[in-house]
């Protein structure tokens, strides 16, 4: 037999156990193609295998985080693909049995999780409704402004209300959750003397021509402050910004001497 048949069957058996070890890792790693049953051996609490810290508890359909912050996410298994949340994110899962869980993060990263024996671990969840973070007393403000010899009030009212404000932000394995905030609305009034030259509720959707509706569907309307008047009329500086975020929009709310009112973005 030539040397060039021996190398060439020599090569041909690395292919062949190469391509048997590749199946046998996947044999090992795709425990079931059933997502019902996939989505069964999740139930209960999972624990960073390196750490030890719990990472999520898995009930019924749900995802539930120990944050205290994070509201809880609906969640299924389908082609052997962790999907969770609303627009969903998908998690390829590497491996699973009763007892581990290995899955890909949206950064790439191999996350692996092991079923908690720890009876004290349900404590991370001793209050499961998630805290809602938001302005919970009404915060007044009250302006008095002299212009060409004219005496005006400016007054403003932040007012905390039930609208919540989710933002999408990763926790500390690289899954996506949901933050959950109240919104305020923001009430101004100018007078001039006891003539009221302006009054109205302030509502972040009346920004929406001038922010992009990706970032005001996770911003709260934090504040409103007068900052100073001139020939154009009275100065607001509002914020719009996300939660948590370094991210704000700086607007101009200009009230005219004649009640009407215009907005410009200062800064972002």
């Amino acid at each position: 037999m030539s040397r060039h048949i021996v190398a060439s069957l020599l090569v041909l058996c690395v292919c062949v156990v190469v391509a048997s070890c590749r199946d046998s890792v996947r044999k090992e790693t795709r425990v079931t193609d059933d997502g019902a049953e996939a989505e069964r051996l999740l139930q209960g609490i999972w624990v960073d295998d390196e750490v030890e810290n719990v990472a999520f508890k898995v009930a019924g359909d749900s995802v539930f985080y120990p944050d205290g912050t994070s509201m809880p996410s609906v969640f299924r298994v389908e082609d052997d693909t962790l999907v969770m949340g609303n627009p969903p994110s998908r998690y390829p899962i590497i491996k699973q049995t009763a007892n581990i869980f290995w899955f890909e993060n949206q950064a790439g990263d191999v996350v692996k999780l092991r079923k908690s024996t720890d009876p004290n671990s349900v404590l991370a969840f001793a209050n499961e409704r998630p805290k809602v973070m938001s302005v919970t007393e009404v915060v007044k403000k009250d302006t008095v402004v002299v212009y060409a010899g004219e005496r005006y009030h400016c007054y403003v009212a932040i007012n905390p209300t039930k609208y919540k404000v989710i933002r999408k932000t990763y926790n500390d394995d690289g899954v996506e959750v949901d933050n959950v905030y109240y919104d305020n609305i923001i009430h101004i009034s100018v007078f001039h003397g006891a003539d009221r030259l302006y009054s109205r509720d302030f509502r972040k959707s009346m920004f929406s021509h001038l922010v992009p509706r990706r970032f005001l569907d996770q911003a709260v309307l934090g504040n409103v402050e007068y900052d100073r008047v001139d020939s154009d009329g009275f100065h607001f500086n509002t914020t719009l910004c996300i939660p948590d975020a370094a991210s704000c929009y700086l607007l101009d709310a200009v009230i005219s001497f004649d009640g009407k009112m215009r907005m410009e973005v200062v800064d972002y």
